[in-house]
């Protein structure tokens, strides 16, 4: 059976479509899966805990404090079992919780603390789905890595008509066997991802730093996730926020993220250094704010900062993978060649700002170049599509 011994939780909350859930319980269990539920309150208006518990043939869990089998960290139990998680119907509320990062109830305290992939089938009516607040808030968790179950368009219990309507148990069902049928080429494979600019301090209020905004190594490192990765993500400051399920360390220099690297680089096999480290640093921050003090002029004298890839390229094994990234603009595709050579990188990403600049958008052109000079120019995209197409290129690689 194709989800056999697969463990399955499914989150419930308060909307008319929970009558849908017994029929989704029974298919995930005559597939060979094990499979357990959270109710929220509300949900127990629309359906049974019995009704779930005889099918799933497990307590259903709905309260965080129970008072006839309280365990103190059965939240953690819960959020540590399933091998996935898919709240059907999930409400406006629920993804509202979820976003902000909400702790009120079973569901999303075991939401919050869990690692493993989680899918939301949205469920209501067609204002509330189209809402902007909504809307914004499912645009949010899909960033975080969260997968959508996409809701269809027809008649509501309310006798409205729109979309909102939740997919059908057997919709729901077959997206679920595509996520456990979905090959995970790095699978016990640890993947360094750098993101984000560094900042070069001149004085406790000001540094030099770039305008990257690091959303291509935060796309990177969701996608090295999605394929089965295990992933550190080796961030500078952005406004970005965590991944689901990828481990995050934050850095200010390009020293610190240097360091932070190099601790991981030796049992990582593959590095993707998207960040866009400094590449001059001042010579000693001054201790105090710099005053303007009547100057003309102020000289910042500045020093070359450490080259990470070089440096860690000089230390690397034979089955280590290395990329690198180029921001070129002038003679792009021959400085990026060079830097690909000098650096003994096995892939680098050519971004060239001509009429479409890579910083804070959400797409972007790139050329990736191999170590035999091969160059294959990309269309403008997603950065998240794009991130993709490189796994998939460092994967063929291996």
């Amino acid at each position: 059976m194709l989800l056999k011994n697969k463990k399955i939780t499914v989150g419930i909350t308060g909307g008319i479509a929970a009558y849908k859930i017994p029929p989704l319980i029974r298919l995930l269990i005559k597939s060979g899966a094990q499979v357990r539920a959270v109710m929220t309150e509300n949900a127990t208006k629309f359906i049974t805990p019995l009704t779930i518990e005889t099918l799933c043939r497990y307590p259903v869990a709905r309260q965080m404090f129970p008072p006839d089998r309280f365990v103190g960290t059965h939240h953690i139990d819960w959020a540590d079992w399933p091998d996935l998680i898919v709240i059907a119907p999930a409400t406006a509320n629920t993804m509202a919780k979820l976003a902000a990062g909400f702790c009120d109830d079973m569901l999303t305290t075991v939401i919050c603390a869990t690692k493993a992939p989680i899918m939301i089938a949205p469920s209501m009516n067609p204002n509330m789905y189209e809402n902007p607040v909504t809307r914004k808030n499912m645009a949010f968790l899909k960033s975080l890595g969260y997968g959508f179950i996409e809701p269809g368009v027809g008649e509501m219990a309310c006798e409205s008509y729109g979309p909102g309507r939740m997919a059908e148990p057997e919709e729901i069902f077959e997206i679920v066997k595509k996520h456990f049928e979905k090959k995970k080429p790095l699978k016990n494979k640890k993947v360094i991802v750098t993101a984000g600019p560094c900042r070069e301090p001149l004085d406790p209020v000001r540094f030099i730093s770039n305008r990257s905004s690091g959303k291509m190594g935060y796309a990177l490192a969701r996608a090295a996730h999605e394929a089965g990765g295990e992933v550190i993500l080796v961030s500078g400051p952005t406004a970005l926020p965590e991944l689901n399920g990828i481990e995050l360390e934050r850095v200010n220099t390009t020293e610190e993220m240097y360091q932070a690297v190099k601790n991981d680089f030796p049992s990582c096999d593959i590095l993707i250094m998207a960040a866009a480290p400094g590449d001059f640093r001042a010579g000693k921050a001054a201790p105090q704010k710099i005053k303007k003090g009547g100057r003309e002029t102020f000289v910042v004298e500045l020093f070359p900062a450490i080259d990470i890839l070089k440096a860690l390229t000089a230390k690397r094994n034979r089955k280590q993978k290395i990329i690198g990234f180029s921001l070129e603009t002038e003679n792009g595709l021959a400085n990026a060649k060079e830097k690909l050579k000098d650096k003994k990188l096995d892939l680098i990403v050519l971004n060239c700002i001509d009429d479409i600049s890579p910083f804070e958008s959400d797409e972007n052109r790139v050329s990736v170049i191999d170590k035999k000079g091969r160059v294959e120019s990309l269309p403008v995209m997603s950065k998240h599509k794009l991130a993709q197409i490189i796994i998939e290129k460092i994967i063929s690689l291996r």
